[in-house]
């Protein structure tokens, strides 16, 4: 089956899989270069921990990458939770701004910039403990309550630094027209 028939929801748990001797590395790379040529998935059954699995096959350099996928039963219909979502008019000043904030962080996938935080911190926690030093709460970080949208947009651009005068001017004049208009209803 082509890959790009699979919805991303279905997808779970990725394995390398790699050929266990000599005796099936050649029917290993056999079916690899097979579902490499013909550009498909092999779609299959496996069972961990006592319970049975379809799993995607698909090529990964000189071996497999196993994707377990989930029953259709585990997958929850969207509209259950989407459809009541009301359809909002968006101020164009206020779509412009965001897009203008979106642009100013575009970059690319970096999984090396991750940083498990939990992680790092219990490492911390037990390096501490195992040296003896006290262990101290950390400090909760203060709630913040945005109210207006249009602020805190704001907010964003002039954090970043890269905020053109001109857009937030105008952006400005136009929330504060938007705020007087409300203030005389």
């Amino acid at each position: 089956m082509p890959r790009d028939e699979i919805d991303e929801l279905y997808l779970n748990s990725p394995y390398y899989i790699a050929p266990d001797g000599e005796v099936g590395q050649q029917a290993f790379a056999v079916i690899r270069e097979a579902i490499r040529n013909e550009g498909m998935v092999a779609i299959g059954k496996v069972v961990f921990t006592s319970r049975e699995h379809v799993i995607a096959l698909e090529t990964r350099g000189k071996g497999l990458l196993g994707m377990t996928l989930r029953f259709p039963y585990e997958v929850r219909n969207e509209a259950e939770y989407f459809d009541e979502i009301p359809d909002e008019k968006i101020p164009k000043d206020m779509l412009d701004l965001a897009s203008h904030i979106v642009k100013t962080k575009e970059g690319h996938f970096e999984p090396s910039n991750f940083e498990d935080r939990y992680e790092d911190a219990l490492k911390e926690l037990l390096r501490k403990k195992q040296e003896g030093k006290p262990i101290e709460r950390p400090d909760q970080p203060k709630p913040t309550n945005v109210v207006n949208l249009m602020d805190a947009l704001r907010r964003s651009v002039e954090a970043s630094g890269k905020a053109k005068e001109p857009a937030r001017r105008a952006a400005h004049e136009k929330a504060e027209q938007s705020k007087r208009k409300k203030a005389r209803r």
